[in-house]
């Protein structure tokens, strides 16, 4: 849960964000990395010292659900003369380490990122008449960033987000993400690390599908190159009812099949969901090779069948003499150096021919015929994989 509040007044854990001039009494009692990402926001926006701020009410360190503490949203006027219409600038602030004491993130040193390294931003146009900015955005990047502590998983400029939803509930066709350097913010060294600047770009499902089968940053370059589909800083527009292939029908061709084909795509993994079926055997078949049995005890092997997955896991090895992970090296483990003797063991090698194998190793069958499913959208792509295999 979240509220809105100029972040100029008191919060229930923040003070009023500092300029870059502060009293050095009170921006020592600011926390260190998040005045170095304000002052970079001030030196974009000298004249909005207080900005609109969407913050947790309960801090993701204190169990809260939301892992950013803020999101600033400050007003930009644009220039229309280089077709940068008027827009909403909005900042996180949460996904680098702002405090350095590992409430959140643990610190790795200044010299590397802080936290994860990078803070989210999103540039939505003003509509008309619009005299404050929505906050719809602010939760966006919450999801954005619930992603990334949950799994750990980074981003960077080029990466796509499926989202499969308008961001902002509405009926937009803007219902998928970009992600590309903020024109504007530039890099900040904290004293907890070095801090980047992604900016989400909203695009319709055909460009999301594009940059799939081409790459992020030839879609994000002809976004640039239609004012109405993002211009010069890639502003996302809700009301935007055409792709950029409908707005310029030879960039399809011209540019996307043309890149497709001398560059290929750099698509590297899909989330995926898959099942599969045996279509060799009844449905009912009660000895369908899926099944695990939790109760039932695993096979023991006899000698004879140990000796001959032994001999078959060797002349498999024999195949490619290189190891495939380097030495061991002594290894650092709770503070004491182990030195370990180097020595290996062959696969399922044994004291004793019982050796234990897990029961749905043994039972193995060749299988007619398979019906894998997939999601819709990685089994889309499984044509784009095999084309590139």
């Amino acid at each position: 849960m979240a509220e809105l509040r100029p972040s100029g007044a008191p919060g229930p854990t923040a003070p009023p964000a500092p300029g870059p001039t502060a009293p050095p009494a009170f921006a020592s009692l600011f926390p260190p990395g998040l005045h170095a990402i304000y002052g970079e926001c001030r030196r974009l926006y000298p004249d909005q010292p207080n900005p609109l701020q969407v913050t947790a009410i309960v801090k993701y360190w204190l169990g809260g659900p939301d892992p950013l503490d803020y999101v600033s949203m400050y007003r930009n006027v644009g220039s229309p003369s280089a077709n940068i219409p008027e827009h909403w600038h909005y900042i996180s602030f949460g996904l680098s380490d702002l405090y350095g004491d590992s409430r959140v993130h643990e610190f790795t040193g200044t010299d590397g990122p802080s936290g994860f390294g990078f803070e989210l931003t999103f540039r939505l146009k003003r509509e008309t008449g619009e005299s404050a900015p929505p906050t719809w955005p602010a939760e966006l990047m919450q999801g954005l960033a619930r992603y990334v502590f949950q799994s750990e998983n980074t981003f960077c400029s080029g990466d796509h987000v499926s989202w499969h939803s308008p961001l902002d509930n509405s009926e937009s066709r803007i219902q998928h993400m970009l992600l590309t350097e903020d024109p504007q913010m530039q890099p900040v060294q904290t004293p907890f690390g070095v801090v980047t600047f992604l900016q989400i770009v909203g695009v319709c499902t055909e460009e999301l599908h594009a940059a799939q089968q081409w790459n992020g940053q030839g879609i994000l370059e002809l976004l640039r190159t239609v004012p109405i589909a993002g211009g010069p800083w890639l502003i996302t527009d809700m009301r935007r009812g055409e792709t950029i292939f409908e707005i310029d029908p030879h960039l399809q061709q011209e540019r996307v099949d043309k890149g497709i084909e001398t560059d290929g795509s750099n698509l590297s993994g899909v989330s995926a969901k898959c099942a599969w079926d045996d279509l060799s055997r009844p449905p009912e078949d009660d000895e369908d090779s899926r099944s695990i049995c939790i109760g039932t005890q695993p096979r023991r092997l006899s000698g004879k069948d140990t000796e001959q997955i032994r001999e078959t896991l060797r002349r498999g090895l024999e195949i490619n003499s290189k190891p495939v992970l380097p030495p061991i090296n002594p290894q650092r483990q709770n503070g004491l150096t182990h030195d370990r003797a180097p020595s290996r063991k062959d696969s399922l090698e044994s004291d004793s021919s019982t050796a234990i194998i897990p029961h749905e190793l043994i039972r193995t069958r060749q299988l007619e015929s398979v019906h894998l499913k997939f999601n819709q959208e990685s089994g889309a792509l499984i044509p784009l994989c095999l084309r590139f295999c």
